[in-house]
Formats: C-alpha cells, structure tokens, sequence
C-alpha cells in the first residue's frame, strides 16, 4: 500500500491527476467520474468542485457551493491541508484501500467532512445562514449531519457514514474513527454543553453520546452503546447504559 503520510497538498494532487490518468486508461467508463479531476489544477479545485457535486443536485445551489469552496479555501488554505491528512487517514486505517483516488471519489464520509470543513469556515466568519444551507444540503445528499458549529480535528475518518450526527458544539479529536449510524449531541436540558472527543477514539457503529462528557484519548465506544457520561482515556464503553471494560476501574456509566 502506497505511504502519503507526510506528502504535501501539493504532492498529493499529483498523486491523485496520476491515480485518475490510470483508472481511465485501465477502464473508459471511469472517464465521466474521473474528468471533472484532470480539469482541475489543484487539490482545493477537485474538492471545491466535489463538494458541489455530491451535496446539492439543483445546479444554481451546486454552482453557489462550489464557489464558496473555492473561496473558504482561498482565504484559509489550512482547510485544504486538514482535506489532504483526512485523506491519507483513510489510506492509512482502511485496509481495503490502495490509493487516494477511491475514497475521494467514492466515500461520501470524506465530502461531507470537507463540506463540514466549508460551512465552519462560514459559521466563524458570522455567515450563519450560508454555513447552515450546506450543513442542510450535505445531510440531505449524504445522511451525515455536521452542524458547522462543531469542532472536528484532523486525519478523521467517517468509515461507511450513513446516519452520522455531531450536533451543535460538540468537539471531535484528531485521528477519530466514527462508524455509521453515530449520534453525538447535547442533552435536551443542557444546550450548553455537548461531548467532547478525544484524540484516536474509535465510536462504533450505532454508538450514541449524549449530553456533557468526554471521551478520553484512544478509548473505544463499542457498537450500539450509550454513553451520557466520561469515559477514561484508553478504555472500552460497551452496553445500554455503557460501562466500562479495559479499565483499571470499571463501572457502570450513569
């Protein structure tokens, strides 16, 4: 499996026009997904014009989506940086993947995130209705809702995607796996305060986080748990209510 841990943007692009030059000659029917990225002349581009693709079908939207891309991306050029680890995280942690083209291309997880990226960009430079029509458009193509007011780091990985939710306020580490059908929000009686995620944590499938807690850094949720309460760094969360395993205190989580 190719390494890209360390490659810039830049490289990245490269490696990508490279990956797309090939899937086209190795199958010509891969041109018409493929075209749109070796029209492109940067890595901010093909996400720009991604991101409008996939989150809006109606093409005044798309055109108005893809330019407020291109304009986040001009103006904070970390954004793309965070786009290029996000997306050797996945080449990274997927065992199923061998290149960068397939899931930038194919995994709605990965445009959602930089739609994420896009709309926050929005939501901090006090253009809310904007950021909360692509969060809108973005949960209604790919059924992942990320409200822009949230914290996400980097090298994140939105693993199948489905049924993803990180509500308002809610802060999510760097190098965090989050399987589909996820919930992470604020209590009903306390807007104030949502979860907060540590870095390398892995949520499982249908895990749900609600209300003012923390999860420790590499802990695990495992699938179908419901946690309303901390987590300590390095442990396992299992159950309905959870309790924890892996720990040198286990004890039901209440």
């Amino acid at each position: 499996m190719a390494t890209f841990a360390t490659a810039s943007p830049d490289d990245l692009w490269l490696a990508i026009r490279r990956e797309a030059e090939a899937a086209v000659v190795a199958d010509p029917f891969l041109e018409a997904s493929a075209a749109f990225i070796l029209d492109q002349g940067d890595l901010g581009g093909v996400l720009a014009f991604l991101i409008g693709r996939r989150i809006s079908r109606a093409e005044a939207d798309r055109a108005q989506f893809v330019r407020t891309a291109r304009e986040a991306f001009a103006a904070e050029p970390a954004l793309v940086e965070a786009a290029a680890i996000d997306l050797t995280a996945i080449v990274g942690r997927d065992p199923a993947i061998t290149g960068l083209l397939q899931p930038l291309l194919n995994f709605k997880g990965y445009v959602a995130l930089q739609a994420w990226r896009v709309s926050n960009w929005l939501w901090r430079h006090d253009r809310p209705d904007l950021a909360l029509l692509m969060h809108s458009a973005a949960a209604d193509q790919l059924q992942i809702s990320i409200h822009p007011s949230a914290r996400i780091g980097t090298a994140v990985f939105l693993d199948h995607g489905t049924g993803i939710i990180i509500g308002a306020l809610a802060s999510v580490g760097d190098e965090v796996t989050i399987l589909q059908n996820v919930t992470i929000a604020r209590h009903q009686d306390d807007p104030r305060h949502a979860p907060t995620i540590g870095r390398g944590v892995l949520l499982s499938a249908g895990a749900t986080l609600i209300g003012d807690l923390t999860i420790g850094d590499f802990a695990k949720v495992g699938a179908g748990a419901l946690v309303t309460s901390d987590v300590p760094a390095g442990c396992t969360a299992v159950g309905v209510p959870a309790r924890l395993t892996n720990c040198a205190e286990a004890r039901a989580l209440s």
